[in-house]
């Protein structure tokens, strides 16, 4: 019975001692567990931060884009008024082209009535003079 007793002491401390060293693991790797926890909770609102910033940056530049869009818009549109007037000042230019060349051409024709007519007076006189 002595020796049940020992040899049952001995198994309790061999269990005693299997039991503390699990403790000690399973403390060991709680604290390691933690820690990777705390790693991954701070890697999560680092990209998390970046991810806003991003979205911040893309809603930054969807505005900056719509913004450009709406003056290209409104320079197209200058374009075109321009244009058109442009063509408009083409045709009054190319109307007053056309009365330049017809009022140089109606002043060569009297010029040259005119002419005629000093010519033909000249002639009288001369012969009035004779």
């Amino acid at each position: 019975v002595a020796m049940e007793t020992v040899s049952l002491e001995h198994q309790i401390q061999s269990v005693q001692r299997h039991i503390a060293f699990l403790k000690k693991e399973q403390m060991e790797l709680l604290h390691d567990l933690h820690l990777e926890i705390l790693r991954l909770q701070k890697h999560c609102a680092e990209l998390t931060h970046d991810l806003e910033m991003k979205e911040l940056e893309a809603r930054q530049q969807d505005v900056l884009d719509r913004e450009l869009e709406e003056k290209c818009r409104a320079m197209e549109a200058q374009l075109q008024e321009k244009e058109k007037d442009n063509l408009e000042l083409r045709k009054e230019l190319q109307h007053k082209e056309t009365l330049v060349a017809a009022l140089r051409s109606s002043l060569r024709s009297k010029e040259r009535r005119f002419l005629e007519e000093l010519k033909r007076r000249s002639h009288r006189v001369t012969i009035l003079d004779t």
